[in-house]
């Protein structure tokens, strides 16, 4: 009987390069390595991701899943719960309606169902044209001034459809 040496196990701040060479994998084993690929860092790592690919195509996710030893259902979970993630790639601005109970019971639906009639797409799409992306929130915490609306990243409370679909349509016409 044959006894071989245990193989080396690759220390886990150690992550190889991306087979393709994109060179925004590089950049992103920078984040992993400062994270010591710890499996609680995932969120902070999936935003740098984010960050540098514009959005969590499947790739990025299994290239995650690898270096942080997780299971890709788990990084993919992470990356579905939160809003601010996105597996597809997004419009040139997002307007990200909030859906939780305050903002729903304060006239969320109707915001959603003005803003798809007027840009012509739904909650999760992105127009023809790259412009807009329009998204929904489950809670964006700021229920005080329900309903929430985010846009390109600002939340503005108080919306109503007309004001909601106005700021839209400022962004689709250029202004």
């Amino acid at each position: 009987m044959h006894s071989h040496p245990p193989a080396k196990v690759p220390d886990r701040a150690t992550v190889t390069a991306h087979p393709s060479g994109d060179k925004r994998f590089k950049l992103l084993d920078v984040t992993i390595k400062r994270h010591q690929a710890r499996q609680d860092a995932l969120i902070e790592i999936l935003h740098k991701a984010q960050e540098l690919f514009g959005y969590l195509e499947d790739d990025v996710l299994l290239y995650v899943s690898r270096s942080l030893k997780l299971p890709p259902s788990r990084v993919y979970g992470v990356a579905t719960f939160y809003h601010l993630f996105s597996l597809a790639p997004q419009g040139v601005h997002t307007c990200t309606v909030c859906t939780g109970t305050a903002c729903y019971v304060k006239g969320a639906a109707q915001i959603l169902a003005a803003v798809e009639q007027n840009v012509k797409i739904h909650a999760g799409e992105t127009t023809a044209d790259k412009q807009l992306s329009l998204l929904t929130a489950r809670c964006l915490g700021a229920c005080g001034i329900a309903p929430a609306v985010v846009f390109d990243g600002t939340v503005c409370g108080h919306q109503t459809a007309e004001s909601t679909c106005d700021r839209l349509k400022e962004w689709l016409e250029g202004k």
